[in-house]
């Protein structure tokens, strides 16, 4: 039976692809342009394709009233990138079996890919019963004793109870309200349920209007979003990947069933050529459709190249992040052997929590205070800006708190005066600032580093590796080394000119081949190539999120004791200036500005903080312990209240127009604050609804 491609899409299930479509109704394109945009205008009647993938190229949107179109309402196109948060309005159209809901809603491992319904009637487990209108969470499908089942759970009285169900359980299910908001990006990859439209409400624009925006101005009400798809397809007498829009006019066929599907190249991705046995290779294969992206060797990997794939195996990198704080940062993955070496940058550390996790046996952790803290007791120090310590270790100490002993953790740390050092305890839950201060002047390599020190670890690039063209980091100002990670590659080369050979990432990297049946001259690969990846923000979050599933999160930092109100900030007895002055003897080891970043509510006060350090030259520098040279802090004092501090930036000045994900994470923050509170009350108003239809 023939129906439109833009009906056949919507309702295809991505588990069934490949199939076999016979073009019943063909398009033609006036004159001889054969594709607009990059994708297929013209498709002939009976030609035939095979379709082997679509995502979501693009939404129509209208706006909604009573949730239906608006009559005045002109559809407008949306791209995927177009700026703003928005919130999802749950469907009233009840879902009638987990089946249905598992067929046209995306459930996935990622937070977006939980989606949660609830039911008009009680669910009776062997072990529990669900009550109608309780939210359950869908969080995976798999098999379980031989029948499909999705893997769910809810919360009853603060207790989570996670269970499965059947694909063949049926009911009606309703889905919850989502106090969470999206990109529209987000939203079609993972939001969307086949067969339905998607109604939004806009959150936040993120930009201001101009007669560019395709919405009204000052518009803050519903849309109705209809994706358009991109259907990735192969014909019969061409080598590469073919784009076609769902939304063109033809009429298709399924001839899945009828039709010699092996007739058709078989594409693979970098996933189903790595799922090979390692017996199969080397092999030779052609490209039908290759990445983006002019950095070698992607530049390298064009449509229609042939190369050779010597192998499959895990590498080891390191993921490092560019430090900088006023614009997006570049995040890279670097291999362990870069030959370009290392300088150590200073760490910040937010709480004296942080310098506990930091310290090392190696060497003895030297700080710089950039931030006040007045001590609500005696037996803890009060720290000033410009207070220099080193860090001891975490014990245990006895305070009075409110006429009665109690014991708290606390750092031991040992404050660097002019010719001696003081004992003091700063509490752990103490948040200051700090700034790391580095004597080590050596050069490391990226493999010293990870055997040496513990991540995160601070650097930059002292000496640029030589052996590339372009050595990516060396322009950057500092990195960050957050954590080892291994992940899948390929090695491959070039079968007319294998004079080296490349890895390239298997889950990065978006490539579609098919195998050819060619002798391979060169069994042994040539010399490796390994780059410096530099990957996207998502990119970044994925490899994160998949490296940290096998580790257990860090303890939680110490809570501060609830206490009286307490002053501010501690004001120093001295000016930090006047604290100690070096002898005229002693030569400057390093010079770093420092700085508070706390802002005031009435007035500001500009510090800006130069420490002069030095080592001794005689049996002390043999403890390793650092003596003050000089300490000059320049005040502007109003209303003894600790102000803002210039940050040193340098290279780190630029003008980006762009959409910040912390922005976006910190409005989604504020969105879950603000309906968390009504979630409880929510449950129990779905659950009367249900009871006041039921009587009805």
């Amino acid at each position: 039976m023939a129906s439109t491609l833009e009906k056949f899409i919507h309702s295809l299930d991505p588990r069934a692809l490949p199939r076999v479509l016979q073009i019943q109704s063909g398009i033609y394109f006036q004159g001889s342009i054969y594709e607009m945009f990059g994708n297929e205008c013209c498709l002939s009647t009976g030609e035939v394709i095979k379709v082997i993938g679509f995502k979501i190229n693009k939404l129509i949107a209208s706006i909604c009233e009573n949730n239906e179109v608006s009559r005045f309402s002109a559809k407008v196109e949306l791209p995927l990138n177009f700026p703003g948060l928005y919130k999802i309005v749950a469907d009233k159209t009840p879902y009638v079996s987990i089946e249905e809901i598992t067929r046209k809603v995306s459930i996935g491992p990622t937070r977006f890919g939980h989606p949660c319904f609830y039911s008009s009637e009680d669910i009776k487990l062997a072990n529990l019963t669900i009550k109608h209108g309780e939210q359950i969470t869908f969080s995976s499908v798999e098999e379980v004793n031989g029948t499909m089942a999705v893997n769910c759970g809810l919360v009853r009285n603060n207790q989570s109870h996670s269970f499965t169900l059947p694909l063949s359980q049926e009911g009606k299910f309703y889905e919850c309200e989502d106090d969470q908001i999206y990109t529209l990006k987000e939203i079609a990859e993972w939001k969307i349920p086949k067969c339905r439209n998607r109604i939004v409400k806009l959150s936040n624009t993120l930009q201001t209007w101009d007669s560019s925006n395709p919405l009204p101005e000052n518009f803050d009400g519903c849309l109705i979003l209809t994706p358009v798809y991109e259907v990735q397809a192969v014909m019969k007498f061409r080598k590469d990947i073919v784009h076609i829009l769902s939304d063109l006019d033809v009429e298709v066929k399924d001839v899945t069933d009828c039709y010699d599907i092996s007739s058709f190249l078989q594409p693979l991705s970098l996933e189903d050529v790595f799922e090979r046995t390692s017996k199969e290779f080397p092999m030779v294969a052609e490209i039908m459709e290759g990445p983006s992206g002019g950095q070698k060797p992607y530049n390298l990997l064009y449509t229609g190249k042939e190369i050779i794939i010597y192998k499959k195996y895990q590498a080891t990198r390191v993921l490092a992040s560019e430090i900088r704080s006023d614009s997006p940062k570049r995040h890279f993955l670097i291999p362990i052997n870069y030959k370009g070496k290392f300088k150590r940058r200073p760490r910040e550390f937010p709480t004296a929590y942080d310098l506990d996790i930091a310290r090392s046996e190696k060497e003895q952790l030297h700080v710089v205070a950039t931030k006040a803290f007045d001590s609500p007791h005696k037996e803890l120090f009060p720290v000033s800006v410009g207070d220099q310590f080193l860090v001891q270790q975490c014990q245990t100490s006895e305070i009075l708190y409110e006429g009665r002993k109690k014991v708290i953790d606390v750092l031991a740390c040992e404050q660097i005066l002019s010719d001696t050092y003081k004992k003091v305890l700063l509490p752990m839950y103490m948040e200051g600032g700090f700034v790391e201060v580095i004597h080590d002047k050596k050069q490391y390599q990226l493999s010293e580093i990870c055997k040496e020190f513990h991540l995160p670890f601070n650097v930059k690039v002292s000496v640029r590796d030589l052996s590339v063209e372009e050595d990516v980091l060396a322009a950057v100002p500092g990195l960050q080394f957050e954590e080892e990670i291994t992940d899948s590659y390929l090695l491959i080369s070039s079968t007319s000119s294998p004079v080296e050979s490349w890895e390239i990432p298997v889950y990065r990297l978006n490539m579609l081949v098919h195998l050819l049946s060619k002798d391979i001259q060169t069994v042994v690969p040539p010399v490796t190539k390994t780059t410096v990846e530099e990957i996207s923000e998502e990119q970044y979050y994925m490899v994160r999120r998949y490296e940290n599933q096998t580790l257990n999160p860090p303890p939680r930092p110490p809570k501060k004791p609830t206490l009286a109100p307490n002053p501010s900030f501690a004001v120093p007895k001295q000016g930090v200036s006047d604290v100690l002055q070096a002898p005229q003897n002693f030569g400057v080891d390093t010079t770093k500005k420092l700085c508070s970043n706390q802002a005031t509510s009435a007035s500001e006060l500009q510090v800006t903080c130069q420490n002069d350090l030095v080592h001794r030259e005689n049996k002390e520098d043999m403890t390793g312990k650092a003596t003050l040279v000089e300490t000059s802090v320049i005040k502007d004092l109003t209303n003894k209240e600790l102000g803002n501090c210039e940050v040193e930036k340098g290279d780190e000045e630029h003008n980006y127009d762009y959409v910040d994900e912390n922005t976006i994470e910190n409005l989604r923050k504020v969105f879950q604050d603000t309906t968390v509170r009504t979630k409880h009350a929510s449950s129990e108003g779905r659950r009367l609804a249900v009871d006041l239809h039921s009587l009805k």
